[in-house]
């Protein structure tokens, strides 16, 4: 059984004006992707692979759950793949990832992340919320599929946990 840990990026300042790749995170942000990190290591949630969007907000986030992950011989693997990615693309991304990773975080943008869970679990098993996945949002997938070999349907959904509840947890 694997487990794929799906993160959209934490809140980030549109204010500023730089590129959108460029777009840092606001202070909500950074306070949201610290919280995310403190509950997977709670949970002992601890990933064997961390992939990121190499966008300014995504990266940002995946270094502050890293930080708080503390995790022996854990890296960031940034992909440009991850950022403006469709799923095929994702797809391919997590086709790279060794076998020996039970446990996979990737921390992304929507809508891809989205379009991602969508085909993984079915539109069927997920509420018709109109975000699925808001801002610091984690998705817990499982699957008994090779990363080499995700398709249509292959996962279930564990759950989805939202960074404005971590504070209750």
């Amino acid at each position: 059984m694997k487990e794929l840990l799906l993160v959209r990026h934490a809140k980030s300042d549109r204010n500023i004006d730089v590129s959108d790749i460029e777009r840092p995170l606001k202070k909500r942000g950074k306070r949201d992707a610290k919280n995310v990190g403190e509950w997977l290591k709670k949970k002992n949630l601890l990933p064997d692979m961390l992939l990121s969007s190499p966008a300014r907000r995504a990266i940002d986030t995946a270094r502050l759950i890293f930080d708080e992950l503390d995790v022996d011989g854990l890296v960031i693997h940034e992909d440009e793949f991850l950022y403006a990615a469709d799923v095929k693309q994702l797809k391919s991304v997590l086709a790279n990832c060794p076998e020996t990773a039970q446990r996979v975080l990737l921390v992304g943008h929507n809508p891809e992340l989205e379009d991602l869970l969508i085909y993984l679990v079915g539109a069927d098993e997920l509420s018709d919320a109109e975000k699925l996945l808001p801002t610091a949002a984690l998705a817990r997938l499982t699957l008994e599929t090779p990363w080499s070999d995700l398709h249509e349907g292959c996962a279930e959904l564990s759950s989805i946990t939202y960074a404005k509840t971590l504070l209750d947890e």
